[in-house]
């Protein structure tokens, strides 16, 4: 029997953001009590992927291309700016649900939750196209999408049932949310990315990883049971992928 992780890292990760995605909506379906503890235990670990991976990355192909730096981060600054536009005023619902608990319509549930399979769908191709710049990028940026698709599970389930979704409907769309990244980093293989477009993923998706997990996750894993455990949680996230990045 072939072992998953005896698989390349590309395939392994692509099958591991699929079952995260599954992961988190089953949690969603039926635990609720540590969901908190996970999220920031998620923050911490996109945290680190940007800080100690993603941007001396950054830094070193800049200095490759003889770019300047400040023109280098340019891109990040985008990608955060437009992923803070597309939660704000396409997932407007999700992102202030209490302004909108009178308007609880199933359909709304199923926008939402197709606007995130869309994004899991690029979570993928940024795995993928993270694997076209190295193998230890490929491997930390695909260990925060898996972070950040495991919150999207829960989002996706929780975003259904709080619409008046069924349970049966729910899981049929945790399940498109769950193979979306699978078909977006399998996208990938069909093109490559020249360095100075790499510089620009790079930029982008860091910035897209700085808006979710400080502006999304965290805030979420502190709206209802924030505590100093949730905080060390953060932060042993953030210290746990140091140290998978250092020995990497």
């Amino acid at each position: 029997m072939v072992s998953l992780f005896s698989l390349p890292p590309f395939i392994t990760f692509i099958i591991l953001t699929c079952l995260a995605t599954f992961i988190g909506g089953t949690i969603a379906l039926s635990l609720h009590t540590r969901i908190h503890l996970l999220l920031g235990f998620t923050a911490g670990v996109i945290l680190s992927v940007v800080s100690f991976d993603l941007l001396p990355e950054i830094v070193d192909l800049s200095e490759k291309l003889s770019i300047d730096i400040q023109h280098a981060f340019i891109p990040l600054v985008v990608g955060f700016l437009l992923f803070h536009i597309i939660e704000k005023y396409i997932l407007i619902h999700h992102t202030h649900e209490e302004d909108y608990e009178k308007h609880k319509h199933p359909t709304i549930g199923i926008g939402q939750a197709m606007a995130l399979i869309g994004h899991s769908f690029l979570d993928g191709v940024g795995i993928g196209l993270a694997f076209q710049i190295s193998e230890i990028t490929g491997i930390a940026v695909a260990i925060a999408v898996l972070a950040h698709d495991f919150s999207d599970g829960i989002n996706t389930v929780s975003l259904m049932i709080r619409h008046n979704n069924s349970r049966l409907k729910a899981l049929a769309f945790l399940a498109l949310d769950a193979f979306a990244p699978v078909l977006g980093a399998l996208s990938t293989l069909f093109f490559t990315l020249s360095p100075v477009y790499s510089l620009i993923y790079l930029g982008i998706f860091a910035g897209f990883l700085l808006y979710i997990g400080s502006s999304d996750i965290l805030p979420e894993a502190h709206s209802k049971r924030s505590s100093w455990l949730t905080v060390g949680m953060t932060v042993l996230g953030a210290l746990l992928m140091y140290c998978i990045l250092t020995t990497l």
